[in-house]
């Protein structure tokens, strides 16, 4: 009797409970890329480096906890947009990003390391996010940090904060090596509270006020179409950029991920 009962709680873990439990760590590599206001349509055009680290806690094979610190390279230009418009207003910024994550995964399929079929599995994952981020733009051969000149004719005061929240979303998929081992790719985008991430959302300014505040770079960098045409397009209170659409940025990262939990399976007792 103790024999069957043993027989048949291991063919009921194996079969039914066979799942992994504990802590991942992982760190990968891959690509950003910016949409807003200076890439109006979502062309892929401008990749940046990005890297990631995380640690991730396996409640079963089906869901996890993850934390995670992430950082990429960002930019856009009007040179590389197909709008009149927008080639000559002739803006370009560039960003470093840097994150701090939280976020729930759900593997679609049963996943354990080590497993011989149950090795692989798409995922998607959602959660919130902290980061940080300061547009720039050349000018002259000089690099200047756009939020202090207030280019949209912004109070000293009344800038654009440059650490904010929002929320993370996206997927992948998982492929164990071995118990201890295993690589994912993964594809996350970001729904922001910002339209400043290219320092573009409202409206041209008034230039003697901009000028009498910040100087003439903020002038200067305000409208770049003075670069391009003799009639320039930044007349003080038109359309600068879009401010009903937010910004917002995905990564594409390949990580290497080491396994420290276990395999959790109900204890017998005869």
């Amino acid at each position: 009797m103790k024999k069957g009962f043993l027989l048949a709680s291991i063919l009921f873990c194996t079969t039914f409970l066979f799942a992994q439990r504990g802590w991942e760590a992982g760190v990968g590599l891959g690509v950003a890329h910016y949409f807003g206001d200076l890439n109006t349509d979502n062309e892929i055009n401008s990749i940046g480096a990005a890297g990631t680290a995380f640690a991730r806690y396996n409640f079963n094979n089906r869901l996890c906890w993850r934390m995670g610190l992430s950082f990429g390279q960002i930019s856009g230009s009007d040179a590389n947009s197909e709008n009149n418009f927008e080639n000559l207003r002739n803006l370009s910024f560039k960003s470093d990003i840097g994150e701090a994550a939280a976020s729930l995964e759900f593997n679609f399929l049963p996943y354990n390391h080590g497993s011989r079929d149950k090795f692989y599995t798409p995922y998607l994952l959602a959660g919130f996010n902290v980061y940080l981020y300061d547009p720039e733009a050349e000018l002259d051969g000089n690099v200047y940090k756009l939020r202090q000149l207030g280019t949209e004719g912004q109070f000293i005061g009344e800038e654009y904060n440059t650490i904010d929240m929002g929320l993370i979303y996206g997927g992948g998929i998982k492929l164990s090596l071995s118990f201890e081992w295993a690589i994912q790719v993964e594809l996350t985008s970001r729904v922001l509270f910002t339209d400043y991430l290219d320092d573009v959302s409202t409206t041209y300014p008034d230039y003697d006020d901009l000028e009498g505040l910040r100087g003439d770079i903020a002038v200067a960098l305000a409208d770049r179409s003075v670069d391009l045409s003799s009639t320039p397009i930044g007349e003080t209170g038109r359309q600068r950029g879009n401010s009903t659409n937010n910004d917002f940025y995905a990564f594409l990262t390949v990580s290497a991920v080491y396994y420290f939990g276990g395999i959790m399976c109900p204890s017998v007792t005869y």
